[in-house]
């Protein structure tokens, strides 16, 4: 199956829970809750130590707000972008939440996370 064939519906309520818990984990500094979604390239790519340095210093990566205002979905090959306004509970302002999301191995897997 192609995630890019489901609806946006569809596509939000795997993605949403997925970025809530992301969201929960960076704020918890628990790496493990953080990764246990990503698929195999993501994981490597993103590993406890980089993503240690990353939670001990970012300030953003430790106040993210829970609630999440999803933007849009943008589908390209075997993959869907989910896009999230994403606020801080210690800083002002608004910031761009991205998740990327695909099947592998028969689940739905994160390729990519990020907030700008």
């Amino acid at each position: 199956m192609n995630i890019i064939e489901k609806s946006d519906d569809e596509i939000f309520a795997l993605a949403n829970p997925l970025w809530r818990e992301l969201v929960k984990s960076s704020n918890e500094g628990k790496y493990g809750d953080f990764a246990k979604h990503f698929s195999s390239s993501m994981a490597l790519a993103m590993n406890n130590v980089v993503a240690n340095h990353q939670f001990a210093n970012s300030e953003l990566a430790r106040s993210l707000a829970e609630e999440i205002d999803p933007l849009g979905i943008i589908r390209r090959g075997e993959h869907v972008t989910v896009l999230y306004r994403q606020r801080s509970t210690k800083k002002p302002g608004e910031w761009l939440g991205r998740i990327v999301l695909g099947y592998e191995n028969g689940a739905v897997r994160i390729f990519g996370a990020s907030v700008f």
